[in-house]
């Protein structure tokens, strides 16, 4: 089965690497993917795909799916494709949709003879919003037997954890005066703000080491001679599980709601981004890919960094297995979100390790696929991890 993978990966190796060049010269930020989501979906449909655009509301998102005819599980590969602001691709999401795409046109040239299912998932706006927390919220993976992905990185690691995020926006409101002559006519808003900021400080105490709660002031007064009547900040708070996420999630905003009442400003708290769940990597699915890595390859893939950033893979890891390994791309240490990063997921180094990639995620899936009892084995494990 190697050898096979290996032919289908080369013959349309070119067309990949098209693909991952031209949404390399073209970021697009997140929900406005449209160059981008056009061009998987174009080569997609040329390999045979049914394609849902449009996918779920989402101008930028898609389904492509093709059934075997034949019972077998449902395999589900994950594109993403948003870049960031001013840096372009800093994240290698033009190299991680490609990878995924490529896992998804290769399997389904094996699923003839196998069975079973196989969907790629276009997923807009990672960096921001991302649309899988919809995705996940409208059942569009409620069917999947197994979810996979794999991000480009400085190195070769297995999937890891990743925090429960969720981003809170406070909007203080008072009563503008003039700051000299009659200052005691005001509300400052402004100080509501800054006062939850030093509630907050005083919290980090009392919370967890691996919590994390971080925000900026985005409004806060036009003029130093006017009580400021309009203060806004935004943070995000973040934790290793969800259910510790809620918990600090309130007391956060108890810190604002108490600076509030202190200023005798009102306060209005919103979500001004999509919430993600913390990643729960399925540990069975992730050491089928590790084999099939290193018997594509050699490749020994390292453990999983600790992890404190936060994805939207974490809210698929909820509802199916799920893995989001990673992937190299340079020989040299390049770090992610810089220009360097976005310039190595296009060298040659990346290329090759996308091969590599693309062959284990196939081959993964393959031996889910050919192995009913590892399938219900990684079930198992998903229905009695804690979320």
């Amino acid at each position: 089965m190697k050898k096979k993978v290996s032919s289908i990966v080369d013959s349309i190796f070119e067309e990949l690497k098209d693909l991952n060049q031209y949404i390399f010269e073209n970021p697009e930020l997140g929900f406005d993917e449209h160059k981008s989501s056009k061009a998987h979906v174009e080569l997609l449909k040329k390999k045979g795909f049914e394609v849902t655009e449009n996918f779920l509301g989402f101008d930028t998102g898609f389904k492509a799916e093709y059934d075997s005819g034949k019972e077998g599980p449902v395999i589900a590969y994950m594109a993403e494709y948003d870049a960031l602001p001013d840096i372009g691709h800093g994240c290698g999401h033009n190299i991680l949709g490609t990878a995924s795409t490529g896992s998804g046109i290769v399997l389904k040239e094996i699923v003839e003879e196998l069975g079973g299912k196989v969907v790629v998932m276009g997923t807009p706006a990672e960096e921001t919003s991302g649309a899988k927390v919809e995705y996940v919220n409208k059942g569009a993976f409620d069917d999947v037997d197994i979810a996979l992905m794999a991000h480009p990185a400085d190195d070769h690691y297995e999937s890891g954890s990743s925090l429960a995020l969720e981003a809170i926006r406070f909007t203080f409101r008072g009563q503008t005066a003039h700051a000299a002559a009659a200052p005691t006519e005001g509300i400052n808003a402004l100080d509501a703000c800054i006062n939850t900021f030093n509630n907050i400080n005083a919290l980090r105490e009392h919370i967890r080491p691996d919590a994390r709660v971080h925000g900026v002031i985005t409004e806060g007064g036009k003029a130093a001679n006017i009580v400021p009547d309009l203060a806004i900040a935004d943070f995000y708070v973040r934790a290793t599980t969800k259910a510790y996420l809620e918990e600090l999630r309130e007391k956060v905003k108890n810190c604002a709601r108490g600076a509030a009442l202190a200023a005798g400003a009102e306060i209005e708290i919103e979500n001004y981004e999509a919430s993600y769940d913390n990643m729960v990597t399925n540990r069975r699915l992730q050491d089928i890919y590790n084999q099939k890595l290193y018997g594509y390859s050699e490749i020994k893939i390292k453990r999983a960094k600790e992890s404190y950033g936060s994805l939207d893979a974490g809210n698929v890891s909820h509802v199916c297995p799920t893995i989001h390994p990673y992937f190299k791309i340079s020989n040299e240490k390049v770090v992610g979100h810089t220009r360097e990063f976005a310039s190595a997921s296009v060298g040659q180094t990346a290329l090759n390790e996308m091969k590599n990639t693309i062959g284990a995620l196939v081959l993964t899936a393959v031996e889910v696929i050919e192995n009913e009892d590892l399938l219900a084995e990684i079930k198992k494990e998903f229905e009695n991890t804690p979320k």
